[in-house]
């Protein structure tokens, strides 16, 4: 009886465990600028912190302004811990930008999102 207990225990902490390492996905910590944020001076770059390391060869990342138009210079660039995935920008005027990003985690798992940030000045 005792015995039928412990492996019932096995059996949990193994699921736990695969349930566990399904669920691992790189996920933004923090965002520069963030969503929502209202600038008075307009960024020269856009940088993402995930929650895990990431693939170079499969994260994009993309600021359009508001009429749909890509205003990044060059390709995306990965941070030394390869937790930071940031791109340069072009000049911006003032109006609304979307920042479109899309990852895959070290484990093979694939992400994406978007936000919002708004310039109200020139440079």
């Amino acid at each position: 009886m005792k015995l039928s207990g412990i492996y019932g225990a096995l059996v949990f902490a193994a699921l736990a465990a695969t349930a566990q390492i399904a669920a691992a996905h790189s996920f933004p910590q923090q965002e520069s600028p963030s969503a929502g944020e209202s600038l008075s001076k307009p960024p020269s770059q856009v940088s993402i912190r995930f929650d895990a390391p990431i693939e170079k060869l499969f994260s994009k990342l993309e600021v359009l302004d508001s009429d749909g138009k890509s205003v990044t210079q060059g390709a995306p660039e990965i941070g030394p811990r390869s937790i930071t995935l940031s791109v340069k920008l072009g000049v911006l005027k003032p109006g609304d930008y979307t920042v479109k990003w899309s990852v895959v985690c070290v484990d093979s798992h694939r992400t994406q999102g978007s936000y919002v940030f708004s310039v109200t000045g020139g440079a």
